[in-house]
């Protein structure tokens, strides 16, 4: 009877690790075009996994389709969290060939913006029905009160998805962190330069404590 309730119990443990193991939260980054979405997406990538996720650039829409990094383990202060990174494409109102035209061919201008306005809607899918909180990326040097901005910020308050809005770009002379924080009070702002890699400590531990 005693080998019988030492094998019911380990039995019992076994099946309590397993379903108290939580899926991956998969947290979609969002945010404008050339907020540095994939700047911040490879910086965090590279920081827990070694690898990054997509390639970056000054040239808008760089990134077209959404990119999945999965399995990122964050840990700090005591607190740790998995999540699936999802970098998704700018979403902005309106994507003109014409803004490209300086940088490539109009041919090669014309597919970009075709490409980009598919990444728009399959950013607004992943926002509707597939991401469990939203990492919000804003150029803390550009005026944050836009159509874009209050229409994203909008839907993700209307889903009920945390959200941590990230005053990226600290490193320009033109940034300011009070506005977007005085743009959106409601939220966390947490600022950072993710291309030089600055103030990650606090990022890190808002996210470990935000999604996990």
């Amino acid at each position: 009877m005693g080998l019988f309730t030492e094998l019911k119990d380990s039995i019992s443990r076994v099946t309590d690790r397993l379903f108290s193991e939580q899926e991956p939260k998969r947290i979609g980054i969002y945010g404008p075009p050339n907020a540095g979405k994939t700047t911040l997406a490879n910086r965090i990538a590279r920081d827990w996994t070694g690898d990054a996720i997509g390639a970056e650039s000054h040239i808008p829409h760089e990134t077209r389709r959404a990119r999945r990094k999965e399995g990122v383990e964050i840990e700090r202060n005591g607190k740790s969290v998995t999540i699936d990174i999802v970098d998704t494409p700018g979403v902005t109102t309106k994507v003109d060939y014409e803004e490209f035209t300086d940088e490539m061919e109009e041919d090669d201008a014309i597919r970009r913006s075709r490409e980009a306005t598919e990444g728009v809607a399959e950013a607004m899918h992943w926002l509707r029905e597939d991401v469990d909180g939203v990492i919000y990326v804003l150029d803390s040097a550009e005026d944050p009160i836009t159509q874009v901005n209050t229409m994203l910020i909008g839907i993700i308050e209307s889903r009920d998805l945390p959200v941590l809005i990230f005053a990226n770009k600290i490193d320009l002379d033109d940034s300011s962190v009070k506005r977007i924080e005085d743009a959106f009070p409601q939220h966390k702002t947490v600022p950072l330069s993710a291309k030089e890699g600055e103030n990650m400590d606090e990022v890190y531990e808002n996210i470990a404590e935000y999604f996990g």
